[in-house]
């Protein structure tokens, strides 16, 4: 088994220089953003410069205390690419691609794309408190999520499930491959989205 919970290098150089530009346009200090994400300074610093490997619940965390969402700065919004954003992968081959989100001032609902492979699977998945419950959709082979090493459920092909965000939980595939849909809702931060800038 390997829990894989982190982004491709490449995009977290793209979130680094948009997270940095927008606290700059907001006139946050590191250690401010850091008190208001709950993230480390010296995380944060690293993320920044594209030295440290985040996971999704820890870019959200920042993405949230500067008003925006994971979405806006991974560029999806408004005109995206047909195929979406790679934003994880393994050398397994198991791969995310963020496809498309729809934003409101309350929250950013996203639809993701996911392939697992064998025994890779991905930890990480929501824990944040309020959130609401996400949706996954199965279109090929079996979706196990798990709590740590508990299995919470499963989810055959063709078949749907609400997702609870408390606790957080891992995506693992039941069988060789899974391949889903999963569409988690993002609440914003409480202070006004600025534009991301483009890279």
């Amino acid at each position: 088994m390997r829990v894989v919970d982190q982004i491709r290098p490449e995009v977290v150089v793209l979130l680094g220089n948009r997270i940095r530009a927008l606290r700059k346009a907001a006139g946050l200090s590191v250690v401010r953003l850091a008190e208001l994400s709950g993230v480390s300074r010296r995380m944060l610093t690293q993320i920044e410069l594209g030295q440290a490997n985040p996971s999704l619940s820890t870019v959200d965390r920042v993405a949230s205390a500067l008003g925006t969402t994971f979405s806006a700065l991974a560029g999806v919004l408004g005109d995206p690419l047909p195929e979406g954003v790679e934003v994880w992968s393994t050398p397994g081959g198991s791969w995310a691609y963020l496809v498309n989100a729809v934003e409101t001032a309350e929250a950013s609902i996203e639809l993701w794309k996911w392939r697992l492979l064998g025994d890779d699977r991905y930890g990480g998945v929501g824990g944040t408190p309020g959130t609401p419950d996400s949706m996954a959709h199965v279109l090929r082979g079996e979706l196990v999520v798990r709590r740590g090493e508990v299995e919470l459920l499963r989810v055959a092909e063709g078949g749907s499930a609400r997702l609870a965000s408390a606790g957080g939980h891992t995506f693992g595939a039941g069988g060789e491959v899974v391949d889903f849909l999963w569409v988690p809702t993002v609440l914003r931060g409480s202070t006004p989205p600025p534009s991301p800038p483009r890279a």
